[in-house]
């Protein structure tokens, strides 16, 4: 006997329709609700009539939020985080939130940059503020639709209740809530009382990003745009001298070419045209300044240390006199090459420059920033440029330069018409703005097993104060104590790069506390742990770190590491503080083939009450990864001022295979939100170096450290 299981259900339930702004109807299928026949279609977003509280804020008559995220977003997760503190405090429910990405507004948003992981640190207070202020102001409109006063009210996930137990939704009182004046102070939720800050919330865009929806600078493109591929002279210090376009302009797709400066764009249908036009073009190249390589950066910068010509930046005590009056003076040498950005997204700018008004649309860590070089550049008013954000695929510091957006603004302009510039690998990783190629020099003086003296010099490339931080650890812990920068300007052009200041300083210094503890014959927590103690109670206004959060996170991770228990495997230890941030690391490295394989990262990590602790966690991963990287692979090095690598074929970065498993801990904090997208990246390198050294013996001091141990990397 055969039976049969008939489900019923509506056609209207089964074609969901809504109609559009532009007059037209969207027809869905769904599914999963076919058979429900109380299921009612999603929302249509762009239907709904908002009201708007504030820069950030709009709300509709059904109660649905759409939060600004004012900063630039560059995988650090803001787009998340920052509306996360408003929704917080306007006390609405996370699913009723839509998030948009702000457009540069310099009247209603401050510090729209994405750098120095400082976007959550600034923001924590007037986001909070800015969510409270709209929530006071709809329970003072329902107040008064009541007739009770405002004090009497509550309210939980968007909807208001009074004493009597009546209850009124956002929406229901949005209109004139939005009318009424804005109140002066208001009280912010005690962090207990948090329902969304400190929750796993996922990514706003992760729908968008793996179906690939349009949301990044490459992904933009406007009717009528040329895209344009720029030749930029093949060295540093070259010039152009004259140039042969008649192949290029034969290419199909090709519309034009434009000499801007010593660059040359080509313009063209298509980015491939552009791209293929770009390698037609014969160009002759005259040498306008010194063509240097490495061998002259490493020379120079030995000089540089060996010279006597530095700034001082910090001088505690007589160092000098500590050396001369020591047991034994350690002293070494650490070695930093330049690196590439290595963005997975390549730099690329949208602009159309008319004669009314400049749009640009593009990823860019700087907004404000850069609308105003641009502004400057072309001679016109700051009030005629629009700036939009993109997402951006990566940005590390390379994205603060609007270079790129310089060039789309010029050659637009030149041209007169619409144009999106777009860099290729080769063109990405060869135009400079690299983290710089610096050379440190540690000595520490030890009299009777105490430690007397440190001395830190730095030689830099371009970057004078920017590998050093003379008032973080060890300031403060030693009497004599000094701190010395000197600087050589190329013409290779370099900046910040991620965690810029201690990307490689705290590595460095790390590796030599490692040696320096195994010198003075002492355990290497224990060391930390006395210099730290030392610190405590000090008056001293330039100590940046605290000591008792720095020894919070050593017992932290010494404990989830099993630190000095673990068989078979070597561990190494750092620690360190940066970006407010105070972070301790234990590697785990075992042997395999006698090549030292990183298996294990456990980083413990004070940074604050911890907002979304699931992008958190990513942003810690993230780091410590792309610090092993660096440090175990990266190096750009140059010839004649032509950079030796142009792709991934000859320059490597870390593989799947390679990456550690990382065991994070964050700890538990009711301090505001300090930074945390660099913070885990500097010691890295440091731990790595130190289970090395247990692992074979060798003292690593030249990054990176694979190319200096005489051993084929492990791969799979």
């Amino acid at each position: 006997m055969k039976t049969s299981n008939k489900i019923s259900f509506s056609r209207r339930s089964f074609l969901q329709t809504s109609a559009l702004a532009s007059g037209g109807m969207l027809v869905g299928f769904n599914l999963f609700t076919a058979c429900k026949e109380d299921v009612k279609p999603p929302i249509d977003l762009s239907l709904l009539d908002y009201n708007d509280f504030n820069a950030f804020i709009k709300i509709s008559d059904e109660g649905k939020v759409t939060i600004f995220a004012p900063n630039p977003e560059i995988g650090q997760g803001v787009k998340t985080s920052m509306p996360m503190l408003i929704a917080e405090e306007l006390d609405v429910a996370w699913e009723d939130v839509h998030v948009v990405q702000g457009k540069l507004d310099t009247k209603n948003y401050t510090r729209q940059v994405a750098g120095g992981s400082q976007s959550l640190r600034q923001g924590w207070e007037p986001l909070r503020q800015t969510g409270a202020t709209a929530r006071q102001m709809l329970v003072n409109a329902a107040a008064a639709k009541w007739g009770v006063s405002a004090s009497e009210c509550k309210t939980n996930k968007g909807i208001i209740t009074n004493a009597n137990g009546d209850k009124l939704g956002y929406g229901e009182v949005v209109k004139e809530a939005a009318l009424l004046e804005v109140p002066e102070d208001v009280t912010l939720k005690d962090p207990k009382d948090f329902h969304i800050i400190g929750q796993d919330i996922s990514n706003v865009d992760i729908d968008e990003i793996v179906t690939g929806k349009p949301l990044f600078g490459l992904d933009y493109k406007q009717e009528g745009m040329q895209y344009a591929s720029v030749l930029r002279p093949p060295a540093f210090g070259q010039k152009l001298e004259s140039f042969d376009d008649t192949n290029t302009r034969a290419v199909n797709g090709v519309n034009d070419v434009i000499k801007f400066g010593d660059k040359i764009a080509v313009l063209a249908n298509s980015t491939w045209a552009a791209m293929k036009g770009k390698k037609a073009l014969k160009a002759n190249w005259t040498q306008d300044s010194k063509a240097e390589s490495t061998a002259f950066h490493d020379e120079t910068l030995l000089g540089l240390l060996n010279g006597d010509k530095f700034d001082t930046r910090r001088k505690d005590g007589d160092v000098k006199k500590a050396f001369a009056e020591a047991d034994q003076v350690l002293e070494r040498t650490y070695e930093t090459p330049f690196v590439p950005h290595n963005c997975m997204e390549p730099m690329n700018f949208f602009a159309n420059v008319t004669t009314d008004k400049i749009e640009l649309v593009g990823p860019i860590q700087t907004p404000a920033g850069t609308a105003g070089q641009v502004a400057r550049m072309l001679g016109r008013d700051a009030s005629e440029v629009t700036l939009e954000m993109t997402r951006m695929g990566g940005g590390f510091g390379r994205r603060l330069y609007g270079d790129f957006a310089l060039e789309a603004a010029e050659v637009s302009h030149l041209a007169k018409k619409p144009v999106k510039v777009v860099f290729s690998r080769e063109d990405d990783m060869t135009d400079g703005i690299y983290r710089p190629a610096i050379k440190y020099r540690i000595a520490a003086s030890i009299k009777d097993g105490k430690l007397t003296g440190y001395h830190l010099k730095e030689a830099a490339i371009n970057s004078n104060m920017y590998g050093l931080i003379p008032n973080f650890f060890p300031a403060g812990a030693i009497e004599n104590y000094q701190v010395d920068t000197a600087n050589y300007k190329s013409n290779i052009t370099t900046g910040a790069w991620r965690a810029p200041y201690t990307n490689v300083l705290a590595s460095c210094e790390q590796s030599f506390f490692d040696e320096l503890a195994e010198a003075m014959g002492v355990d290497r927590i224990k060391l930390h742990m006395d210099l730290l103690d030392k610190v405590k109670g000090t008056t001293d206004e330039r100590i940046q770190y605290s000591p008792e959060r720095l020894q919070g996170v050593i017992r932290k991770v010494v404990k989830e590491s099993n630190y000095g228990k673990e068989n078979g495997v070597y561990q190494g230890f750092a620690v360190y503080y940066c970006h407010n941030t105070h972070v301790a690391e234990v590697a785990d490295i075992v042997m395999d083939n006698d090549v030292p394989v990183v298996k294990k990262v456990t980083v413990a990590v004070d940074c604050g009450i911890v907002v979304n602790p699931l992008g958190a966690k990513n942003q810690v991963v993230g780091g410590v990864i792309d610090g092993i990287g660096h440090a175990m692979y990266g190096e750009l090095t140059f010839n004649d001022g032509i950079p030796q690598s142009n792709n991934y074929n000859s320059y490597q970065l870390i593989r799947m295979l390679q990456t550690p498993q990382v065991d994070v801990h964050f700890m538990d904090s009711d301090i505001a939100p300090t930074g945390l997208g660099e913070p885990t990246l500097p010691p890295v390198g440091g731990a790595v170096a130190n289970a090395i050294y247990k692992a074979t013996g060798k003292r690593l001091t030249k990054m990176p450290y694979m190319n200096n141990m005489d051993v084929e990397p492990v791969v799979g």
